[in-house]
């Protein structure tokens, strides 16, 4: 199964949409369908924040990685956060979501990123080990927190 990613553009937003309402179903995660395209539409515009590539076959993608672009002094520039991550039911477990996740920061690295940051539920054990595996290391000493402004 190939994990090709090809960037997000304007036209894809209505086949991301199925997408992004999957994964947040299935996570739980509330937001209404107007906040979810006024949120992916800049992204899908060139925002210089960030940008979603769609995974695998563009006319039935098998998924998509959000990421979204920051600064570290502590990691000395550029970094990234990947907000989202999601793959059909259906096609997991066979390997794409490892290939996404080991391919695409090489070629983040190339570009100038310096970090690549991600979240995972902790009593996702699943998740864990696929983030374990693919070379990121949870920080012992330090947790996320966040402030809804």
């Amino acid at each position: 199964m190939s994990a090709a990613l090809r960037l997000a553009r304007p036209e894809d937003l209505d086949r991301l949409m199925g997408l992004v309402t999957a994964f947040h179903t299935e996570e739980g995660i509330v937001q209404d369908a107007d906040q979810t395209r006024d949120a992916l539409t800049p992204l899908l515009e060139g925002i210089p924040h960030g940008c979603i590539y769609l995974i695998g076959p563009g006319r039935a993608p098998l998924g998509y990685i959000i990421l979204t672009f920051g600064w570290s002094v502590e990691f000395g520039g550029l970094d990234g956060f990947v907000d989202e991550i999601y793959i059909r039911p259906a096609v997991r477990r066979r390997g794409i979501a490892s290939e996404v996740l080991l391919d695409l920061p090489k070629a983040l690295a190339a570009a100038g990123m310096i970090a690549l940051h991600l979240e995972v539920d902790r009593t996702n054990s699943t998740a864990h080990n696929l983030y374990l595996r693919t070379g990121f290391k949870p920080r012992d000493q330090y947790m996320l927190m966040s402030k809804k402004l």
